[in-house]
Protein backbone atom coordinates (compact mmCIF):
# COMPACT_ATOMS: atom_id res chain seq x y z
CA UNK A 1 0.00 0.00 0.00
CA UNK A 2 1.26 3.36 -0.90
CA UNK A 3 1.53 5.84 1.85
CA UNK A 4 -0.69 9.03 1.72
CA UNK A 5 0.83 12.13 0.30
CA UNK A 6 0.78 14.82 3.48
CA UNK A 7 2.42 18.09 3.69
CA UNK A 8 3.39 19.41 7.07
CA UNK A 9 4.58 22.35 9.42
CA UNK A 10 6.67 21.99 12.12
CA UNK A 11 5.62 24.78 14.89
CA UNK A 12 7.92 25.81 18.09
CA UNK A 13 11.24 25.42 19.75
CA UNK A 14 11.11 23.46 22.47
CA UNK A 15 8.25 21.64 22.67
CA UNK A 16 7.18 21.43 19.07
CA UNK A 17 4.29 20.66 16.99
CA UNK A 18 3.73 19.47 13.79
CA UNK A 19 0.65 20.25 11.77
CA UNK A 20 -0.46 18.02 9.08
CA UNK A 21 -2.50 19.06 6.06
CA UNK A 22 -4.76 16.86 5.10
CA UNK A 23 -6.35 16.90 1.40
CA UNK A 24 -10.02 15.48 1.08
CA UNK A 25 -10.43 11.77 2.23
CA UNK A 26 -6.26 11.43 3.19
CA UNK A 27 -5.43 10.15 6.53
CA UNK A 28 -2.94 10.47 8.94
CA UNK A 29 -2.48 7.55 12.17
CA UNK A 30 -0.73 8.59 15.67
CA UNK A 31 -0.48 7.31 18.76
CA UNK A 32 -3.46 7.30 21.33
CA UNK A 33 -3.04 10.68 23.05
CA UNK A 34 -0.83 12.79 20.80
CA UNK A 35 -3.05 15.22 19.01
CA UNK A 36 -3.30 18.52 19.98
CA UNK A 37 -5.49 20.31 18.07
CA UNK A 38 -8.01 19.40 14.79
CA UNK A 39 -10.03 21.29 11.95
CA UNK A 40 -13.75 20.86 11.61
CA UNK A 41 -13.32 18.39 8.67
CA UNK A 42 -11.12 16.23 10.38
CA UNK A 43 -13.21 12.93 11.96
CA UNK A 44 -10.71 9.64 13.75
CA UNK A 45 -11.27 6.79 14.67
CA UNK A 46 -9.61 4.61 17.09
CA UNK A 47 -8.66 0.58 15.14
CA UNK A 48 -6.30 -2.22 16.11
CA UNK A 49 -3.31 -1.57 13.98
CA UNK A 50 -1.86 0.78 11.68
CA UNK A 51 -3.76 0.27 8.25
CA UNK A 52 -1.22 -0.26 5.99
CA UNK A 53 -2.70 -3.76 5.43
CA UNK A 54 -6.39 -3.43 4.35
CA UNK A 55 -6.86 -6.92 3.65
CA UNK A 56 -5.41 -8.32 6.36
CA UNK A 57 -7.50 -10.29 8.65
CA UNK A 58 -8.50 -10.37 12.38
CA UNK A 59 -6.18 -12.75 13.21
CA UNK A 60 -3.17 -10.54 11.83
CA UNK A 61 -4.78 -7.38 13.23
CA UNK A 62 -4.73 -9.41 16.57
CA UNK A 63 -0.38 -9.96 16.13
CA UNK A 64 -0.13 -6.66 15.14
CA UNK A 65 -1.50 -5.01 18.16
CA UNK A 66 0.01 -7.85 20.17
CA UNK A 67 3.22 -6.93 19.36
CA UNK A 68 2.49 -3.19 19.92
CA UNK A 69 2.00 -4.18 23.83
CA UNK A 70 5.34 -5.68 23.38
CA UNK A 71 7.05 -2.09 23.27
CA UNK A 72 4.95 -0.49 25.82
CA UNK A 73 2.88 1.31 23.44
CA UNK A 74 -1.20 1.42 23.44
CA UNK A 75 -2.92 -1.61 21.52
CA UNK A 76 -4.96 0.97 19.52
CA UNK A 77 -3.65 3.59 17.40
CA UNK A 78 -5.91 6.37 15.97
CA UNK A 79 -6.69 7.61 12.45
CA UNK A 80 -7.55 10.89 11.22
CA UNK A 81 -9.55 11.43 8.00
CA UNK A 82 -10.24 14.54 6.51
CA UNK A 83 -13.41 13.44 5.22
CA UNK A 84 -14.46 17.37 4.00
CA UNK A 85 -14.31 18.69 0.73
CA UNK A 86 -11.31 21.10 1.10
CA UNK A 87 -7.99 21.21 3.00
CA UNK A 88 -7.71 20.55 6.59
CA UNK A 89 -5.21 19.86 9.09
CA UNK A 90 -4.70 18.24 12.61
CA UNK A 91 -2.14 18.95 15.04
CA UNK A 92 0.15 16.52 17.28
CA UNK A 93 1.94 17.93 20.14
CA UNK A 94 5.38 16.23 21.30
CA UNK A 95 4.98 14.59 24.97
CA UNK A 96 7.99 16.43 26.39
CA UNK A 97 10.68 19.20 25.41
CA UNK A 98 12.79 18.51 21.84
CA UNK A 99 12.33 18.20 18.48
CA UNK A 100 10.18 16.69 15.94
CA UNK A 101 12.05 14.85 13.12
CA UNK A 102 10.46 14.30 9.65
CA UNK A 103 11.86 11.75 8.05
CA UNK A 104 10.85 10.59 4.52
CA UNK A 105 10.90 6.89 4.21
CA UNK A 106 11.42 7.28 0.74
CA UNK A 107 14.68 8.90 0.93
CA UNK A 108 15.69 6.40 3.45
CA UNK A 109 16.04 3.26 1.89
CA UNK A 110 12.22 2.55 2.63
CA UNK A 111 12.59 1.88 6.45
CA UNK A 112 14.11 3.18 9.93
CA UNK A 113 14.39 1.71 13.38
CA UNK A 114 13.72 3.61 16.53
CA UNK A 115 13.35 3.70 20.09
CA UNK A 116 10.24 2.26 21.49
CA UNK A 117 9.03 5.40 22.51
CA UNK A 118 9.76 7.93 19.68
CA UNK A 119 7.25 7.32 17.10
CA UNK A 120 4.48 9.86 16.87
CA UNK A 121 2.19 10.24 13.88
CA UNK A 122 2.61 9.34 10.02
CA UNK A 123 1.06 9.03 6.56
CA UNK A 124 -1.53 6.02 6.29
CA UNK A 125 0.50 3.40 4.72
CA UNK A 126 3.12 3.47 7.04
CA UNK A 127 3.89 0.46 8.64
CA UNK A 128 4.48 0.48 12.43
CA UNK A 129 6.23 -3.17 13.53
CA UNK A 130 8.87 -4.12 15.98
CA UNK A 131 12.34 -5.27 15.57
CA UNK A 132 13.79 -7.37 17.90
CA UNK A 133 17.26 -6.52 18.40
CA UNK A 134 19.05 -10.44 17.90
CA UNK A 135 21.89 -9.49 20.58
CA UNK A 136 22.16 -10.43 23.56
CA UNK A 137 24.39 -7.28 24.97
CA UNK A 138 22.30 -4.59 23.68
CA UNK A 139 19.10 -6.18 24.98
CA UNK A 140 20.11 -6.53 28.21
CA UNK A 141 22.17 -3.93 28.75
CA UNK A 142 21.09 -0.90 25.75
CA UNK A 143 18.54 1.00 27.09
CA UNK A 144 15.84 0.52 23.90
CA UNK A 145 16.48 -3.58 25.08
CA UNK A 146 15.67 -5.85 22.69
CA UNK A 147 12.53 -4.40 21.28
CA UNK A 148 12.90 -1.10 19.18
CA UNK A 149 10.04 -0.10 16.17
CA UNK A 150 10.56 -0.11 12.59
CA UNK A 151 8.54 2.29 10.17
CA UNK A 152 8.30 0.97 6.62
CA UNK A 153 6.98 2.59 3.90
CA UNK A 154 7.12 5.03 1.24
CA UNK A 155 5.77 8.39 2.97
CA UNK A 156 6.13 10.87 6.17
CA UNK A 157 6.62 9.89 9.38
CA UNK A 158 7.42 12.02 12.71
CA UNK A 159 9.74 11.00 15.26
CA UNK A 160 10.36 12.85 18.85
CA UNK A 161 13.23 12.93 20.33
CA UNK A 162 14.91 15.29 23.36
CA UNK A 163 16.43 17.87 23.52
CA UNK A 164 18.74 18.63 20.73
CA UNK A 165 19.33 16.26 17.79
CA UNK A 166 22.02 16.18 15.36
CA UNK A 167 22.28 13.55 11.88
CA UNK A 168 25.04 11.99 11.55
CA UNK A 169 25.73 9.97 7.99
CA UNK A 170 28.06 6.95 8.77
CA UNK A 171 30.26 5.98 5.82
CA UNK A 172 31.81 2.61 7.03
CA UNK A 173 32.48 4.25 10.35
CA UNK A 174 32.12 3.16 13.99
CA UNK A 175 30.70 5.41 16.63
CA UNK A 176 29.90 5.20 20.25
CA UNK A 177 27.35 6.86 22.26
CA UNK A 178 25.24 7.04 25.58
CA UNK A 179 22.51 3.76 25.45
CA UNK A 180 20.33 6.44 25.66
CA UNK A 181 21.08 8.77 23.06
CA UNK A 182 20.18 6.45 20.14
CA UNK A 183 16.95 8.08 18.58
CA UNK A 184 16.76 6.23 14.93
CA UNK A 185 18.69 4.71 12.45
CA UNK A 186 18.90 3.16 9.20
CA UNK A 187 17.70 -0.16 8.98
CA UNK A 188 21.10 -1.35 7.69
CA UNK A 189 22.89 0.34 10.60
CA UNK A 190 24.68 -2.78 12.86
CA UNK A 191 23.76 -2.00 16.50
CA UNK A 192 25.59 -3.66 19.37
CA UNK A 193 26.48 -2.69 23.16
CA UNK A 194 30.07 -2.77 24.49
CA UNK A 195 31.37 -2.09 27.92
CA UNK A 196 33.70 0.88 28.94
CA UNK A 197 37.10 0.16 28.21
CA UNK A 198 37.84 0.99 31.65
CA UNK A 199 36.02 0.06 35.02
CA UNK A 200 37.48 2.86 37.01
CA UNK A 201 35.93 5.33 34.23
CA UNK A 202 32.85 3.59 34.12
CA UNK A 203 32.74 3.97 37.90
CA UNK A 204 34.36 7.38 38.74
CA UNK A 205 33.42 9.28 35.56
CA UNK A 206 29.69 9.04 35.32
CA UNK A 207 29.32 7.47 31.63
CA UNK A 208 28.09 4.32 32.89
CA UNK A 209 29.41 0.83 32.34
CA UNK A 210 28.20 0.34 28.82
CA UNK A 211 28.22 2.42 25.52
CA UNK A 212 26.32 1.63 22.40
CA UNK A 213 28.16 1.29 18.97
CA UNK A 214 26.67 1.75 15.54
CA UNK A 215 28.76 0.93 12.94
CA UNK A 216 28.11 0.94 8.68
CA UNK A 217 26.33 2.91 6.06
CA UNK A 218 23.39 5.46 6.95
CA UNK A 219 22.04 7.71 8.55
CA UNK A 220 21.95 8.00 12.65
CA UNK A 221 19.94 10.41 14.84
CA UNK A 222 21.25 11.19 18.34
CA UNK A 223 19.31 13.23 21.08
CA UNK A 224 21.24 15.33 23.66
CA UNK A 225 18.45 14.65 26.29
CA UNK A 226 16.69 11.22 26.92
CA UNK A 227 13.70 11.61 28.63
CA UNK A 228 15.14 9.12 31.50
CA UNK A 229 17.96 11.17 31.69
CA UNK A 230 15.36 14.09 32.01
CA UNK A 231 13.26 12.74 34.65
CA UNK A 232 15.86 11.83 36.95
CA UNK A 233 17.24 15.30 36.92
CA UNK A 234 13.51 16.03 37.93
CA UNK A 235 13.45 13.52 40.75
CA UNK A 236 16.83 14.19 41.84
CA UNK A 237 15.98 18.24 42.28
CA UNK A 238 12.19 17.46 43.14
CA UNK A 239 10.94 18.17 47.00
CA UNK A 240 10.85 15.00 48.94
CA UNK A 241 7.73 13.14 50.35
CA UNK A 242 8.08 14.94 53.33
CA UNK A 243 8.01 18.42 52.33
CA UNK A 244 11.38 19.81 52.57
CA UNK A 245 12.56 21.86 49.46
CA UNK A 246 16.18 22.78 48.32
CA UNK A 247 17.30 26.12 46.66
CA UNK A 248 19.42 26.43 43.88
CA UNK A 249 22.01 28.24 46.33
CA UNK A 250 22.82 27.54 50.07
CA UNK A 251 22.63 31.11 51.02
CA UNK A 252 19.20 32.22 49.09
CA UNK A 253 17.76 29.07 49.93
CA UNK A 254 17.98 28.69 53.53
CA UNK A 255 16.85 32.23 53.33
CA UNK A 256 13.50 31.30 51.70
CA UNK A 257 12.82 28.34 54.09
CA UNK A 258 13.42 31.32 56.98
CA UNK A 259 10.88 33.51 55.42
CA UNK A 260 8.58 31.27 54.65
CA UNK A 261 8.74 29.18 58.52
CA UNK A 262 10.61 26.34 57.92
Amino acid sequence: MRSHEIDYKIIGTSMQMVEIELDPSETVIAEAGAMNYMEQDIRFETKMGDGSEPDRGLFGKLLSAGKRVLTGESLFMTHFTNQGSRKSRVTFAAPYPGCIIPMDLSQLGGQIIVQKDAFLCAALGTKVDIAFNRKLGAGFFGGEGFILERLTGDGLAFVHAGGTVIERELNGETLRLDTGCLVAMAGDIDYDIEMAPSLKSAFFGGEGLFLATVRGHGKVWIQSMPFSRLADRIIEHAPSMGGSSQGEGSVLGGLGRLIDGR
